[in-house]
């Protein structure tokens, strides 16, 4: 008990310590080596860094509609997962019956797009590039920490789903693979800066932490109720 209890602990531990880390890294973009190096004069943090990367890339306009395809796959697992809540809502008749999990993913999603549309309006950096001629927001990068957020959570529930091992193995191997080129394309595609697609794995390390956290904790004390 007292193992379980300080495991618990040291997670929301670490997820403290990666908080502070994305609100120093992202502070760090605002006010370190500022300078307009961006389309229409817009300026970015880590200018030399950023505008060296860009330049060693150049930009993809394929990839990055490419990747925008691909990343509508992942989407649609955030409404899987709610069919799968309501699913078993419906069979159990109770709210509190539904997967302890499955409620916190719901919220951990709520959580996510509230984090990206904070930094639609919060914006931070402007792309290096002009999508349709329009300046956009760039950091994080919203494809990368949305795929980093989705799909590690859903290999989470996969192993609480998939019952069969070498399935489970086979699936989580291929969203394992699916999210590492998924970011690797975003990155060769141009279309933002370094340190925003740096920013979009911190980012999402955080939340997936937080996650994985309350996951754990809600779980202890579930054990801890059967229990007595």
């Amino acid at each position: 008990m007292k193992e379980e209890k300080k495991k618990i602990q040291t997670y929301f531990s670490i997820t403290l310590g990666l908080l502070v880390l994305s609100l120093v890294y992202t502070l760090s973009i605002m006010l370190i080596d500022v300078r307009p190096i961006g389309p229409q004069g817009s300026v970015v943090g880590f200018a030399g860094m950023n505008q060296y990367f860009h330049t060693l890339l150049s930009t993809n306009m394929g990839l990055y509609d490419l990747t925008d395809w691909l990343s509508i796959p992942v989407l649609l697992i955030v409404p899987g997962f709610a069919i799968t809540g309501l699913v078993q809502l419906l069979k159990r008749k109770s709210l509190r019956r539904v997967d302890s999990s499955i409620l916190i993913l719901g919220g951990f999603y709520v959580l996510v797009f509230s984090v990206y549309l904070f930094f639609e309006f919060f914006v931070v950096n402007y792309r290096p590039v002009l999508i349709e001629g329009v300046l956009e927001a760039s950091y994080p990068s919203s494809t990368t920490m949305l795929v980093m957020c989705i799909i590690p959570t859903a290999i989470l529930q996969f192993q609480r789903l998939i019952s069969h091992k070498n399935l489970r193995s086979i699936i989580n191997a291929f969203c394992g693979i699916y999210a590492g080129l998924m970011v690797i394309g975003r990155i060769l595609s141009g279309v933002h800066w370094i340190t925003d697609i740096l920013g979009g794995i911190l980012l999402s390390t955080t939340l997936v932490m937080l996650y994985y956290s309350a996951d754990q904790w809600i779980n202890s004390k579930a054990h801890q109720n059967h229990k007595q």
